[in-house]
């Protein structure tokens, strides 16, 4: 009777939720499950009474696993972040705030003015778009989302939609737009004035800070962030937590790995410090991408070299693209993936628990100063080629299959943010895949060479310092490490072919001299600091396997090259865009971690 009983309710729900009731239909009508912790308590009490009856052993092997599914799926399957990119955020509000009647120049305030009337639109729980009112396109499409979301998460629980990620947040009116978006459909509550009314939110709102610069101020932004009393109600409201994600990706293809890593590396070491001054918990949202210069490698090494105190008991980790097939298609080895980041993060949290303070840098004396001449160099070297070379675009379009990329609708999102032709515009994650594709791996290494050479020439002092910085700070490392990884699946031999493809030769030729003669810079310096000709002389698992399959990558590539010149001849026919396809996937398969 219990058991009929669940699944009239089961029933229910289904028919709440989906709208359709699988199997058979239920004896009777009862009121469906609220929360999925209801259903948990029911399946205990079978479970307990399974457990006193002597059939403990039936509980364990068919309801036991039902009620860990349930606990992990609840009712809603899989979580859902929200994301959307700061800018256009600022372009909705502009359009609230004008039918709400607060301001009609949203738009012309300076960031101290904006602040200052989202914030005092966060007192209150008033709605500023009357139902009745049209509005743009663009905020008619994102509010509709947001209110999409708050419907997941009055039938389905919190858990359906728990983040608003913004991309490319700058400052504090960023992270304020989107509390008044997430307000305007309910899903944020900032409690009014009274008394009786708490602040309450349903939504955890995560800046992303993705370019070195933006980095460079997360600390200051989140600090100043912090200090608003109507933001830090809503905070209070979700446990007093900020969860911050940190970009690899736009980062990298900003100002080069060397520099991308520091200012990651820096931008923790503030975050860390500011909401431990505040009081307020921390949570680091790490956007790695599969390749080495979109954040990826080792994720042991990854998690084990974060700064004292920014792991703390959790962390959280995107996994993308290839790298989930590779890591979790099976069974046992997603096991084994899995184990490795729980054993990292346990870790880290006891080791910077157990030091005097947990939030001491663990940097080595004077290794800051070092660091900062370093990324400045290293920027500077990678921003003159790919930024302030006259032409590099096209170069850059006809030695790679960016082109072509896009035109197959491989990836989930267009290759670039809008139809201009820059880097800037262009996506990260095609951005290094074309780098693989021709094997230069551009975004893993360069500028690396020019910046040890600057700072430490020919001066034995300095380069043993290096050495010492190497052997001692896991950072330092690290990045050497993964660099060394990415340099060993390089081969300039082949990405000389692909220089062929480009119509002005002479300024291909011109580009591809500049990018060789760093590439033997970084590898000279390399071998130098870790003392170490083979660069993957510390993974022979990984040389083993690079052995094995880069012998079947050469034709593969051959055949590349031959497809991308009959197609850009006006080849259309089906067989070439396939044989690039696949080609394309190939060497990605081949690679490994290469978008």
């Amino acid at each position: 009777r219990a058991l009929r009983g669940m699944h009239a309710r089961l029933a229910a729900t289904a028919e709440r939720l989906v709208g359709t009731v699988p199997g058979a239909a239920p004896h009777a009508a009862l009121a469906p499950y609220e929360r999925p912790q209801e259903l948990v308590a029911d399946l205990d009490a079978v479970l307990d009474s399974l457990a006193t009856h002597g059939a403990g052993a039936l509980g364990r092997a068919r309801v036991a696993p039902l009620r860990r599914a349930v606990q992990v799926f609840g009712f809603h399957l899989c979580s859902l972040d929200l994301r959307q990119n700061a800018d256009v955020h600022e372009r909705v509000v502009d359009e609230l705030l004008a039918a709400g009647g607060v301001t009609g120049r949203y738009l012309a305030l300076s960031e101290d003015e904006r602040v200052a009337v989202l914030a005092g639109e966060l007192v209150s729980d008033r709605p500023l778009r009357a139902a009745h009112r049209r509005m743009s396109e663009l905020a008619e499409g994102e509010l509709a989302i947001v209110a999409a979301a708050a419907d997941a998460v009055a039938t389905r629980g919190r858990e359906a939609v728990p983040h608003y990620v913004i991309s490319k947040a700058e400052a504090v009116s960023d992270v304020l737009e989107v509390a008044l978006l997430l307000r305007e459909v309910g899903l944020c509550r900032p409690g009014g004035t009274g008394a009786a009314s708490q602040p309450a939110s349903d939504v955890d709102i995560v800046p992303l800070f993705e370019t070195i610069d933006d980095l460079q101020r997360a600390g200051a932004t989140v600090e100043a962030l912090l200090a608003l009393p109507a933001y830090r109600r809503l905070l209070a409201a979700r446990g007093d937590r900020q969860e911050v994600m940190v970009g690899y990706s736009d980062s990298n293809k900003d100002g080069g790995y060397l520099a991308a890593q520091w200012a990651l590396y820096q931008a923790e070491v503030d975050l860390v410090r500011v909401t431990r001054a505040a009081g307020v918990g921390l949570r680091l949202f790490h956007g790695r991408g599969g390749t080495v210069g979109r954040g990826g490698g080792p994720s042991y090494e990854a998690i084990r070299a974060q700064p004292p105190g920014s792991v703390d008991g959790q962390v959280r980790i995107t996994e993308q693209g290839e790298v989930v097939a590779a890591k979790y298609a099976d069974a046992e080895l997603a096991r084994r993936n899995l184990e490795t980041l729980l054993a990292a993060t346990l870790e880290a949290s006891v080791i910077d628990a157990a030091a005097p303070d947990p939030a001491a840098s663990d940097a080595p004396d004077g290794a800051r100063a070092v660091m900062d001449a370093l990324s400045v160099a290293a920027r500077t070297s990678y921003r003159a080629l790919v930024y302030g070379t006259d032409g590099f675009v096209d170069v850059f379009r006809a030695i790679t299959p960016i082109n072509e990329i896009a035109e197959l609708h491989i990836g989930s999102r267009p290759s670039s943010r809008t139809r201009s032709n820059r880097i800037e515009d262009l996506r990260a994650i095609p951005w290094v895949f074309s780098w693989s594709q021709c094997r230069i791996m551009l975004p893993g290494w360069y500028g690396a060479g020019s910046a040890f050479q600057a700072w430490a020439g020919d001066e034995a002092d300095r380069l043993a310092t290096l050495r010492r910085l190497h052997e001692t700070w896991p950072f330092l490392r690290t990045v050497l490490s993964n660099m060394g990884m990415v340099m060993a699946k390089s081969d300039l031999a082949i990405a000389r072919r692909y220089v062929e493809l480009c119509p002005d030769r002479a300024l291909g030729e011109a580009v591809f001299e500049r990018i060789d003669r760093e590439h033997a810079l970084t590898l000279r310096w390399w071998q130098r600091i870790t003392g170490h000709d083979d660069l993957l002389a510390d993974n022979p698992a990984l040389a083993r396997s690079i052995r094995n399959r880069f012998p079947y990558l050469d034709p593969l590539h051959h055949l590349q090259v031959s497809l991308l010149r009959r197609h850009r001849a006006g080849d259309d026919d089906e067989l070439v865009r396939r044989g690039i396809h696949l080609t394309i996937n190939g060497v990605a398969t081949g690679l490994r971690n290469s978008g």
